[in-house]
């Protein structure tokens, strides 16, 4: 991992103004971030740049963003037709490669004018275990068919984790992998497997019509970048059925959530075929957060749901509370809660008591648990 220099006063410094004094580009904006492990990169019209540092917003040192300086940065990046688009439509998700890193596009209108975000994403592929993942994604990446869900809020690093595990499954596994995303993050290489990406909007137009037309491409392994609707999930467990293992993200903050979460799609005079089709598709959930650690940086925890016999048992029965309470004693299955996971940190003195309660969905079952530990 490259070393990250100490931030003080302006995060860019000196070396960071532009040819005659102007602003700096784009590109050495984003070289400063790459180099100092930033993790993403704030810009807007009206507002002073700032960079995303484990965590904190910081600001960059440089003057306030104009116009004409925005829109320069937008040239570096964009087509003039991408522009005009946005402009029109007021939003656009894309991406763009540098020499030297790949960064997720979001442009909004605000307030105060045009403003851009830029999420900087590792041309190197992270591992299962360097990013120290639960062992049991290995052996759900063995499956031949089934859905496996990776969710949590916005941030929390799901496109990471299932990049690492289609890394998996491409460096161990003779398959067709088949991407749909938006953007395109992770750019993959073919290796023991034959990997095809596709990004909304530039190969494909609507999630829907991709996901059905990927059930005739001869795929083994299809992931489907974020699971948003009930057409999308209606499609997604008929592939997960139909002999495809199914890759997806929700924005959720735990296993049994994201359950709850699908069933909610649909209405209740559908729930009783819902709830068979998720019980029979749903390999697992993993459910994840991420934490300061006692050193400042960030660490992630894991909510770990494995359909087990027992929890399909559950979800065609709708009790779905029951499954948390399976998930806690079954560490043998490979499951483990976020409160478990989180007193484990605690216990190993890796993260302060009080940010983990803090991070709890359920702090008072929590600040028990490491009551009784100490």
């Amino acid at each position: 991992m490259r070393a990250e220099p100490a931030v003080s006063g302006s995060a860019l410094g000196t070396p960071m103004s532009g040819h005659g004094g102007s602003s700096p580009t784009l590109e050495q904006i984003v070289r400063v971030a790459y180099e100092r492990n930033f993790s993403d990169i704030h810009l807007g019209v009206g507002e002073e740049p700032r960079f995303r540092s484990r965590g904190d917003m910081i600001l960059a040192g440089l003057d306030v963003t104009d116009g004409n300086t925005f829109r320069d940065w937008l040239r570096e990046i964009m087509e003039p037709a991408q522009i005009d688009r946005f402009f029109q439509q007021k939003e656009y998700d894309g991406s763009f490669a540098f020499g030297f890193v790949r960064v997720r596009v979001n442009l909004l209108e605000s307030l105060r004018g045009p403003a851009m975000v830029l999420r900087l994403i590792p041309q190197i592929i992270p591992t299962i275990e360097e990013l120290n993942l639960p062992e049991v994604l290995k052996d759900l990446a063995l499956r031949p068919k089934g859905m496996l869900l990776v969710t949590g809020p916005t941030g929390s690093g799901k496109s990471t984790t299932l990049a690492a595990v289609i890394d998996h499954i491409n460096r161990t596994m003779k398959r067709h992998i088949l991407t749909i995303e938006d953007p395109v993050e992770f750019v993959h290489q073919s290796r023991q497997s034959l990997i095809r990406q596709r990004e909304l909007g530039t190969h494909t137009k609507y999630f829907k019509s991709a996901l059905r037309a990927a059930l005739r491409e001869d795929p083994d392994v299809i992931l489907v970048g974020e699971i948003r609707d009930q057409d999308t999930l209606t499609t997604a467990i008929e592939a997960s059925q139909t002999g495809h293992l199914l890759l997806g993200t929700l924005h959720t903050n735990s296993a049994v959530r994201s359950v709850e979460r699908m069933l909610g799609m649909y209405t209740p005079d559908e729930q009783e075929v819902v709830r068979r089709a998720v019980a029979d598709s749903l390999l697992g959930v993993i459910s994840q957060g991420l934490i300061k650690t006692v050193d400042g940086k960030r660490v992630s925890f894991h909510d770990v749901f494995i359909n087990t016999d027992a929890c399909k048992d559950y979800i065609l029965q709708g009790k779905l509370d029951e499954i948390e309470a399976i998930m806690a004693r079954s560490r043998f299955d490979g499951m483990i809660t976020s409160n478990q996971y989180l007193a484990n940190l605690v216990s190993a003195r890796k993260v302060q008591a009080d940010d983990a309660l803090a991070a709890s969905l359920r702090p008072g079952e929590l600040a028990q648990t490491i009551r009784g530990r100490t």
